[in-house]
């Protein structure tokens, strides 16, 4: 039990795989002293998931980390920019959109803006009062110049992505620049130690491959985790309907067409479509729960969605492709000598795009806390499954809001979702909460992934009603002179940014010829 990690073996590529790789080896792999070997085992007929086009801003973090030129992503990733979320007709049918955004509400965790925003609801949208993104968004505008350096900006934002090009980037990246020894062969048997941990893995052309510590990157499949230690699944159907997607890439009808600054979201009478802007094409898709629809339902509706973009005849044509997919996760995360991630680990519907920064989550935790001896494996190990649980839980709870929330009532997909019986305990306890109170730092542990403020954005997006106590309005009036000068400062700083900032399209042009400036 003492004897030191000194190789760690990553199973499957695509964003997973090749994300973990790059956030391990950029910790980890210039520790001469420690000598540590990472190595990643790809087989060359799986082909990846690819739908994965969304990331949060945490992405330019751990692209800047890993030693990734910002530019050459843009360049090479067919990326373009994401300031959050746009949900259309989640209230009800035909009732307006709402913004979910990356950046926090002004005052951030030293005011709560939102209490003196309560009085002035029927005359001015929450996102409208308290941040610019709504503005920026609706212009279709990019959150930074050329001249803005690389991974800065005037605003918060997180990338869209083309998942194919992204995957063969990181691996590029994690071969030539920091030392990934990459391995492209068939995983045909995995073989236990005496002890119960995965020794080796015989493959088709390599033979026996050993390692310390293997991490499941392999998907749907999960040959480690599920299949060979049969770690229980947790399926969370009950709470969250959505098991199946059709998804379809379709082209701009010009080469001029704006490029959205957020992810679309639109709810449907059994789900919701996606709506993601490259620079070269919409990547969409409806996702949709099985047992409230029928596939062929699902594609007159997604037809019916890019008609106006793309024109009857074309809409009729599209082929998408079908995912389909058990919701939940494992009961255990890292077991023994082996750990999951991505959906290897779980998988849920793609609202918010928790997918990728999950595994920019668990990467990043494995890195930070590698252990250095088998023996103290089972404590790390022990530690990451609390954290990763918790985090699937929560993540849960804030998707299922937009559905508890929401006043459609003209099917029984969502009428199903008010059945209090598919509603987790602490979600209708924040609830009940915030009936009388505005959700704030207190109410949101600082290290969950969704911040008080995305709570804010989507019940006061969704005309969620909180009845502040007499005495809370006493207290509230202490602060109202501050609150004024503060949604004064937001117009004007929405003002400035509309004035200065480039659309998505024009600034994507730019930067393939120009580059943004290095820091």
């Amino acid at each position: 039990m003492s004897n030191p990690i000194k190789k760690i073996m990553i199973v499957g590529g695509g964003s997973a795989g090749w994300l973990t790789a790059g956030v391990i080896a950029a910790e980890h792999l210039v520790d001469k002293e420690r000598g540590i070997e990472l190595v990643l085992i790809e087989s060359p007929d799986v082909p990846i998931i690819g739908v994965g086009e969304g990331t949060w801003p945490s992405m330019r973090t751990t692209l800047k980390k890993i030693g990734v030129s910002e530019t050459d992503f843009f360049r090479e990733c067919d990326a373009s920019f994401k300031q959050g979320s746009k949900f259309i007709d989640w209230l009800k049918p035909g009732g307006g959109s709402y913004y979910h955004p990356f950046n926090l509400p002004d005052g951030g965790n030293d005011f709560n803006l939102a209490e003196h925003w309560l009085p002035f609801r029927d005359t001015v949208t929450f996102a409208d009062a308290v941040c610019p993104i709504s503005h920026i968004s609706d212009r279709n505008l990019a959150p930074k110049l050329i001249t803005t350096p690389e991974f800065s900006g005037n605003s918060n934002y997180g990338y869209h992505l083309d998942a194919g090009k992204f995957s063969v980037f990181l691996k590029k990246h994690c071969i030539e620049k920091l030392g990934v020894t990459y391995i492209q062969d068939h995983v045909i048997k995995i073989n236990s130690a005496e002890n119960g941990d995965i020794a080796s893995l015989s493959t088709k052309m390599n033979g026996d491959i050993s390692a310390d510590l293997f991490i499941d990157c392999t998907g749907f499949a999960s040959l480690l985790l599920g299949e060979h230690y049969r770690i229980p699944f947790k399926e969370e159907r009950r709470v969250l309907f959505n098991d199946s997607a059709l998804a379809v890439q379709v082209p701009y009808p010009d080469a001029d067409a704006p490029i959205a600054s957020c992810t679309l979201s639109t709810a449907q009478d059994c789900g919701w479509i996606w709506d993601i802007g490259l620079p070269t094409r919409r990547g969409v898709g409806h996702v949709f729960s099985s047992a409230h629809t029928s596939d062929e339902q699902v594609l007159k509706n997604l037809q019916a969605y890019l008609q106006p973009a793309i024109g009857k005849a074309a809409a009729e044509k599209i082929m998408p492709r079908k995912l389909s997919f058990n919701p939940g996760y494992r009961q255990e995360l890292w077991h023994k000598n082996c750990v999951g991630v991505g959906i290897a680990a779980g998988f849920i519907e793609p609202l918010e795009a928790t997918a990728l920064v999950l595994i920019e989550l668990s990467a990043q935790m494995i890195a930070e806390q590698l252990p250095a001896t088998r023996g103290v494996m089972d404590t790390v190990a022990s530690r990451f499954n609390r954290k990763l649980y918790d985090h699937w839980q929560r993540i849960i709870e804030f998707l299922k809001l937009h559905y508890v929330i929401s006043e459609r009532r003209d099917t029984d997909y969502w009428r199903d979702h008010l059945d209090e019986s598919t509603q987790p305990d602490g979600l209708r306890e924040l609830l009940e909460l915030w009936r009388y109170h505005v959700p704030w730092r207190n109410d949101i542990r600082s290290d969950e992934m969704f911040p008080w403020a995305s709570y804010q954005y989507v019940l006061y997006g969704m005309g969620y009603h909180t009845m502040l106590p007499s005495v809370a309005k006493r207290n509230a009036a202490m602060d109202i002179e501050k609150a004024g000068r503060m949604f004064n400062e937001n117009i004007k700083k929405s003002q400035t940014l509309v004035s200065k900032l480039p659309t998505n399209r024009v600034l994507l042009s730019k930067l393939r010829e120009y580059g943004f400036q290095k820091i």
